[in-house]
């Protein structure tokens, strides 16, 4: 399956999908329905065991969702779309994996976040810097402080700073660095290291881990969805903030 911003590529018990709206793969509305509607046609094990997110072009995996698709009148449907995907890759037996180079950044990084899997080069850079819009990133809030605890979860999305793959790594973001040009064998290797184990256990492995977390993504994820609409996009500072960007200029905050 291709289409104009994702492309599906199946070999064997291995699915690949790259976002494809090089530079940075911004995820805008459009590609959002094309990246569901890949996932919905792809079937459980033992057809389709593993899942590889890729970014097309040299700049990046995806520099997030589309800013302009953050105004009153677009982001409920942004949001649906957005996280309609993960709660599909939650729900799945799929193992994930983020194969990452360059920008992967805001929503771009939540999508590397939640696979099992992140695999690196050196010259990969993760933020979530929703904060300088007067945003938060909501799939980031329930990860983040699973993975690397509340403290560093808050400075994180609190300042929206910028971490090296090597910083990622040692914060448990990331679970391997390469060398820029061997991605796509580590991930390869990945791969063929996967293939040699069950295809019935590894989904209930995943899922025992998940459940072990103590960790109710779903329920949370409708609770943050209630707090962005209801509560931050009603505030004019996020208003002023999308818009500032939009418009290329400094924010002025309003405090409200």
């Amino acid at each position: 399956m291709t289409s104009a911003s994702v492309q599906l590529e199946r070999s064997g018990p291995v699915a690949h999908i790259t976002l494809n709206r090089p530079p940075l793969n911004v995820l805008d509305i459009p590609t959002l329905q094309e990246l569901n509607a890949a996932l919905d046609t792809l079937p459980g094990p033992p057809h389709i065991c593993f899942l590889v997110f890729r970014g097309a072009g040299e700049r990046g995996f995806s520099a997030g969702v589309e800013v302009r698709d953050h105004t009153l009148d677009r982001v409920a449907e942004m949001l649906g779309g957005f996280h309609r995907v993960f709660r599909r890759l939650w729900q799945s037996d799929w193992i994930t994996v983020a194969a990452v180079h360059g920008h992967c950044l805001g929503g771009g990084m939540e999508l590397a976040t939640v696979c099992d899997f992140v695999l690196a080069t050196h010259t990969a850079r993760f933020a979530q810097p929703e904060i300088k819009l007067a945003c938060f990133p909501p799939v980031a809030a329930i990860l983040l402080p699973a993975l690397v605890g509340p403290r560093r979860a808050l400075e994180l999305i609190l300042t929206g700073r910028t971490l090296t793959a090597e910083e990622a790594h040692e914060l448990g973001l990331v679970t391997r660095v390469v060398a820029e040009g061997e991605l796509e064998t580590a991930t390869q290797e990945l791969l063929r290291t996967l293939a040699e184990l069950s295809p019935a256990a590894l989904p209930l492995a995943r899922r025992a881990v998940l459940r072990g977390s103590g960790l109710d993504f779903e329920r949370a994820l409708e609770e943050m969805e209630k707090l962005y609409l209801d509560g931050l996009m009603k505030t004019e500072d996020a208003v002023e903030g999308i818009r500032a960007f939009i418009e290329r200029r400094r924010p002025s905050w309003v405090g409200r």
